[in-house]
């Protein structure tokens, strides 16, 4: 058992890759088979993350730092080098289930393709693949090199699904696609490598490490100065907003969705994006905490005019596919809110949301992609009225579009709803974190957010699905074999989404009591009052050296932080207020 704990993530990571392989070398040129040697590779890999969840959920294998199923292995250099730089892999309560999300969709994402890719099977197959595994990579690696590499392979086999099986733009999506992520990310690798030579220079230990935990440690030790903590953090939010994508730097994700295969956009929305908000969660907030502390109402108000500018975008939409990928700019920023409220209840929520998300959207792209192969259209002008036409399709749609707007019992509304609270209640210390940069100032505008995403998904259902049955001419088009309504391929695609969008939105428990442990010791511990007194005091000390802010850490509930002016009066400052700015 250990000798499966030990390799098992390692197995997950390469098990698409041995399955590329199989389907390059092994399958044939049928397309039958190249279709089966694909999504068998894909349940196999599914089978593992299965297996490596439960076996994490029982405390098995080595756990080290807090990080179950761990691994690692000399890589570039030699156990005696001054250079550590390992292969390192590990989970957490937040990455499992990342990576039960990505192992999850991938399978459906390829069998979505079976109707609708018969160009160049084999090459479209073995990349959705390779793309897995680098997905798959990222929430797994616990050597930053490691994860840079993932992070940057998964650029490679979406450029060429987009730019290939894509749309009439599809050149100029996927060429805007890379150069807004290349470009962001050559800021994010300086910040890496910083970040590096920084712990090699002050850390004590004498050694270039990249390994996390390292880091994290150094991060939280007080040992980099605040305003050496803002220039990394921006060389991370570089590569990680762009990601998310973050406004205003989104532009290239409406074009990206719209002109990419239905399988692409299912795993561009369902996991890519969430690379960069578990960037900020893994790497930025808990190595750089003052920096963190510092630019989060400026993060805050990007993502509140991202939730804002998402929604009325989308709402002016025609194309369905583009409404629900302006939605995703929309939805992202809530993620970000929720973790930069640096509270218990804002982070946990913006996990969920990272993983409700992916699940909803994922399926309204699927349902769109289903309309759009009998249709050969997404413009709402074109066609209306087809809940009469396909009634299974209109289940599903509604279901998935409730969900995407948070009604409870679904399980959008668990997510939205932690996020405001945390981001609320920020200035509060109930939780046992300091006191927060965020408030009902911030909650109130981005509630705003899930109104008028109401508004425009319900205004979607209205004109595609009811009102008098309008079709474009000749359709719907069974010529591939396709009924008018869902197939029981297409049934089996979406009927699992939709069990587990109710079973999360009824039961979330589970799923926050195994993430909030690893929420606590791997993101906000340098924030908890009655932990690490020194810890929480050096980057509360930090923060006040470079913004003014004053913090005061104890473990009496019933203190109060003590705010000097220049003149040394001494002013006390209120639970309400939590922090204030010295005059």
């Amino acid at each position: 058992m250990d000798f499966v704990s030990n390799w098992i993530l390692t197995a997950i990571i390469f098990m698409p890759v041995l399955g590329a392989v199989y389907v390059w070398f092994g399958s044939g040129n049928r397309l039958p088979q190249i279709r089966s040697a694909a999504m068998i590779g894909s349940m196999l890999t599914l089978l593992l993350v299965v297996w490596a969840a439960s076996l994490h959920s029982q405390g098995q294998g080595q756990t080290v730092d807090g990080y179950g199923l761990y691994h690692s292995s000399n890589w570039i250099a030699d156990g005696d080098s001054r250079i550590d730089v390992n292969y390192t892999v590990g989970i957490d309560g937040v990455s499992k289930w990342l990576l039960v999300l990505t192992a999850f969709l991938s399978p459906l994402a390829i069998w979505a393709s079976f109707s609708s890719i018969t160009n160049r099977a084999k090459e479209y197959y073995c990349l959705l693949l390779l793309l897995e595994s680098g997905m798959l990579g990222v929430f797994c690696a616990l050597d930053l090199l490691l994860f840079y590499v993932f992070f940057e392979f998964t650029l490679i086999p979406l450029f060429f699904l987009i730019g290939t099986w894509g749309g009439q733009e599809r050149a100029r999506a996927a060429t805007k696609f890379f150069l807004f992520t290349v470009a962001g990310s050559v800021l994010t690798f300086a910040g890496v490598l910083y970040l590096a030579y920084h712990q090699y220079q002050y850390g004590g230990s004498g050694v270039f490490s990249l390994n996390i935990p390292t880091l994290v440690h150094h991060g939280q030790s007080g040992l980099i100065p605040a305003g050496v903590q803002w220039w990394i953090f921006l060389g991370l939010v570089a590569g990680f907003a762009v990601k998310v994508p973050l406004f205003p730097l989104h532009t290239w994700l409406p074009l990206a969705h719209t002109e990419a295969p239905t399988a692409g956009s299912v795993l561009l929305a369902g996991v890519l994006l969430k690379l960069g908000t578990y960037g900020f969660v893994r790497l930025a907030l808990p190595i750089l905490p003052a920096g963190a502390e510092a630019f989060a109402h400026f993060m805050s108000v990007m993502a509140i005019a991202g939730i804002i500018y998402g929604a009325l975008a989308a709402w002016a939409q025609e194309d369905v596919k583009k409404l629900v990928a302006y939605s995703s700019v929309s939805h992202m920023g809530f993620c970000v809110l929720g973790m930069f409220s640096l509270k218990m209840a804002g982070v946990t929520g913006s996990v969920m949301y990272m993983l409700n998300h992916g699940l909803s959207t994922a399926a309204l792209f699927l349902v769109v992609g289903m309309i759009y192969e009998r249709y050969h259209t997404r413009d709402m002008n074109k066609i209306g009225g087809l809940a009469r036409q396909m009634p299974v399709m209109a289940v599903f749609l509604i279901i998935f579009t409730l969900s995407s707007i948070g009604l409870p019992g679904l399980n959008g509304f668990i997510g939205e709803m932690l996020v405001l609270i945390g981001t609320a209640s920020s200035g509060e210390t109930h939780d046992g974190l300091i006191a927060g940069p965020l408030g009902m100032a911030y909650a109130v505008p981005a509630a705003t957010g899930i109104v008028l995403g109401a508004i425009y998904m319900l205004w979607m259902c209205r004109r595609v699905l009811f009102g008098p049955v309008n079709e474009p001419p000749g359709t719907p088009d069974t010529s591939a074999g396709l009924p008018p309504d869902l197939n029981g391929r297409e049934i089996g695609i979406l009927a699992p989404i939709a069990v587990l969008c109710l079973v999360i939105g009824v039961w979330p428990k589970p799923m926050i009591e195994s993430m909030q442990p690893a929420i606590e010791e791997h993101i906000l511990a340098s924030r908890v009052v009655d932990g690490d007194m020194d810890v929480a005091q050096k980057n509360a000390d930090a923060v006040e050296q470079e913004t003014g802010i004053a913090f005061m850490i104890s473990k009496d509930a019933d203190s109060k932080p003590i705010d000097f002016d220049h003149a040394g009066e001494s002013k006390e400052v209120t639970e309400e207020s939590g922090v204030r700015n010295g005059s």
